[in-house]
């Protein structure tokens, strides 16, 4: 687990110190760039539509875990939303809350409990 988390930490740090270059030389208009690369049909969109659907999975799962409660759809819309950095901050956090626990870790308490 400490493995895993380690590497979670990389992903923010890396991810993050990307992320912050990037806006410090374009700014933050990622969605034209993004969505036109996807109307272009090239590679860079099929990319781009690829890694979306990466996002709307992660969101679903993360709102599917909290059984679609209020706190639930907003954790979703977050981790759709802010992709890698969220997921894996969110993932180090719940690897501490569960102490670990794998099950508990990616289906919640309740239906890790249910599982065993």
């Amino acid at each position: 687990m400490n493995a895993f988390r380690l590497f979670l930490v990389a992903v923010i740090a890396i991810v993050g110190a990307y992320t912050s270059v990037t806006i410090a030389n374009h700014g933050m208009g990622l969605f034209p760039i993004f969505f036109g690369d996807i109307a272009d049909m090239a590679w860079p969109g099929q990319f781009n539509l690829d890694f979306l659907c990466f996002l709307i999975f992660s969101g679903f799962w993360v709102a599917w875990r909290h059984e679609f409660s209020v706190a639930g759809l907003v954790l979703g819309f977050a981790a759709f939303n802010l992709g890698a950095p969220f997921l894996a901050t969110y993932l180090l956090v719940q690897s501490y809350r569960t102490k670990g626990d794998v099950a508990a870790m990616l289906l919640g308490p309740t239906r890790a409990e249910r599982a065993r």
